[in-house]
């Protein structure tokens, strides 16, 4: 099958065979995995709002009419068909995409966010086609990360420590990041519940004191309107969150009045946050993740985590610690390169584990 870029000449051309042929086309079925807020029209036909990372829909069908429906202006996407290259979509807005030249036959689709939006939401509207859906993916396994911007893939694919916010968006494919390597190497569906500059307890040099990463977990979407709701019940829960807490002095003002205070309240909030994320999966493994960063102090205080987690009867709970890194991404952030090595790490680890 040939794919290749859509032209501004082939969208207005898609456009008007989208016109003549919308009346037989029908929404196909779609599995989605990562916080979605879930909406039916009166037709019947689903859209999908989000806000977190890495979201991502599969569908799949016999025949050769694929239109992708977008209602999002802030993101970027990359649509794989039958794991082909990605074809990259930047910010699509309201457009209905016509999938070109694909020839007759089964086809698995997917369409996977790659940026990161804090403010704002998107929406897909869903896959269309007139032919036969076909069935979709199934997997029983299921990993769940949580984090700050090491996670998100902050800047990742940049070829510059230097970028401006442009590039930085632009640079960003939180697709790339460890933890969706890590989950298509075994086949799981994934959701990356993470997002940048927040912390446990403190966010990047104290930012927004009365937001936190604990805070913005429980919800759906970035607004707090809808507590997140759903079967989801991942094996593995990795979770990377430090960084912001300790990679600035602390500021006049702040609540915490020397480094120790900062400390203790960090572990004993973690430590809390993982009781709870236990209690709702109790047969996951869990990793905490940390850097050698911040002369070891990342790594010390998930390491007195892990132990408060151990003595309270908690066993399956690990860390990695990990150095090495270029951080050649935006602002000195880990690159793809680091990503792929944070990936293999926490592949082995859980090879050694036998999680499955």
């Amino acid at each position: 099958m040939n794919l290749t870029r859509f032209s501004i000449a082939f969208i207005s051309l898609a456009f008007a065979s989208f016109s003549v042929q919308s009346a037989e086309l029908q929404q196909l079925p779609t599995h989605t995995s990562g916080r979605v807020l879930v909406t039916t029209d009166d037709s019947g036909n689903k859209a999908y709002e989000y806000s977190w990372p890495a979201i991502y829909f599969e569908t799949a069908f016999n025949g050769d009419s694929l239109t992708v429906k977008f209602d999002d202006d802030q993101n970027n996407f990359q649509l794989i068909i039958d794991n082909q290259a990605p074809l990259i979509i930047n910010k699509p807005g309201k457009q209905d995409y016509v999938v070109p030249n694909l020839t007759p036959g089964k086809h698995q689709v997917r369409l996977e966010k790659i940026s990161e939006t804090q403010s704002s939401t998107g929406r897909f509207l869903g896959f269309y086609s007139d032919d036969k859906p076909a069935k979709l993916p199934t997997r029983k396994r299921q990993i769940e990360f949580i984090g700050d911007s090491f996670t998100v893939g902050y800047g990742n694919t940049s070829s510059s420590r230097e970028c401006t916010n442009e590039e930085l968006f632009n640079t960003t494919n939180s697709q790339l990041a460890f933890g969706p390597l890590t989950a298509k190497h075994f086949n799981a569906d994934y959701q990356i519940n993470a997002s940048s500059g927040f912390g446990i307890v403190r966010n990047y040099n104290g930012h927004s004191p009365d937001k936190n990463l604990i805070g913005l977990y429980p919800f759906t979407l970035h607004h707090n309107q809808y507590i997140y709701n759903s079967a989801w019940q991942p094996q593995v829960i990795v979770i990377g969150l430090g960084t912001n807490d300790f990679s600035t002095k602390l500021n006049e003002g702040e609540r915490w009045k020397t480094r120790e205070e900062l400390q203790q309240d960090y572990v004993n909030k973690y430590a809390h946050f993982v009781k709870y994320l236990h209690s709702k999966n109790p047969k996951a493994q869990f990793i905490l993740m940390a850097s050698d960063q911040t002369e070891g102090e990342i790594a010390t205080q998930v390491g007195k985590v892990i132990a408060s987690l151990k003595a309270d009867g908690m066993k399956k709970v690990d860390s990695i610690i990990f150095s090495g890194l270029d951080y050649q991404g935006c602002h000195w952030h880990p690159s793809a390169k680091d990503d792929k090595l944070l990936a293999d790490l926490l592949i082995k680890q859980l090879q050694n584990k036998k999680v499955w």
